[in-house]
């Protein structure tokens, strides 16, 4: 069982970039999309060929948007988590036949203690978002692990956990994404009782492999990247991962988006 994720940066685009031969290429049974930045009726259906689409559009126009792509029919479908920002399109969950899996695009967020008021804006709407997602997956890994399915929520997280995540740490802990609060909500959340980080898991003492590198400058040529896009697994899914990494694109002028898609094949049960 093949399954991926990747943040499009905006879906239309993506598939003028080969979006659509990736996928076909790849042959995943899942793939959760985030910031697919589309009205529903604009989507470019050709290029899901095969697959279910389930898309939680969200109400700002041009932002945010998760999908996800599925072989097979959806048993049921939910938007959101019960967040006060949950109109935003940043959080969808189906059940399949023995899965519950989930897209995710969480806030980028900001820093505190600035005298930027929409970066303070930005940092505590992001803390009320993992102060809220938090008891929400533990109460879904475990509604799922009661009608015998596994629980898998990938996406962008904006997080990069450890030093290992992120080429240039030393420069960035003081920046959104690496701050050692988000950092540590990303900790709370793993054990190997509740998630576990696949490709982690997989690579145990790689550096990355990132998943996000800037457009700009020389940040893709020189892999000064970030791992903040993930496989977040219970435990017998993640036990049952075999081989996982980044789909990083060989050059700068073929890459789908700023994100790289991150793949991981699971032996079935």
């Amino acid at each position: 069982m093949r399954i991926a994720t990747v943040n499009v940066n905006g879906i239309r685009a993506a598939v003028r970039r080969g979006f659509g031969d990736w996928l076909a290429g790849r042959d995943c049974d899942i793939v959760a999309l985030q910031e697919v930045r589309c009205p529903t009726s604009l989507l470019p259906y050709e290029a899901f060929e095969g697959y279910h689409l389930s898309y939680h559009e969200g109400n700002l126009p041009g932002r945010n948007g998760v999908a996800l792509l599925t072989r097979a029919e959806p048993e049921a479908i939910r938007e959101g988590f019960g967040y006060a920002h949950d109109a935003e399109g940043r959080y969808l969950e189906v059940d399949l036949p023995g899965l519950r899996v989930a897209s995710l695009y969480l806030p980028k967020g900001g820093v505190p203690d600035t005298d930027d008021p929409d970066e303070t804006r930005r940092y505590q709407r992001k803390m009320r978002f993992l102060r809220s997602f938090r008891p929400y997956l533990t109460r879904t890994r475990r509604e799922a692990k009661a009608q015998g399915r596994e629980f898998l929520v990938m996406g962008d997280f904006n997080i990069a956990h450890t030093r290992n995540d992120l080429r240039n740490w030393r420069s960035n802990q003081h920046s959104e994404g690496f701050l050692p609060e988000e950092r540590e909500w990303f900790g709370s959340i793993l054990s190997p009782r509740t998630l576990v980080d696949v490709v982690r898991r997989l690579q145990p003492d790689a550096d990355g492999p990132y998943s996000w590198w800037s457009w700009r400058g020389q940040a893709f040529a020189n892999n000064t990247g970030w791992r903040i896009d993930y496989h977040l697994a219970s435990a017998e899914l993640a036990a049952r991962a075999l081989t996982g990494g980044t789909d990083r694109e060989a050059e700068y002028d073929s890459r789908l988006s700023d994100h790289a898609p991150v793949v991981v094949d699971y032996a079935d049960r």
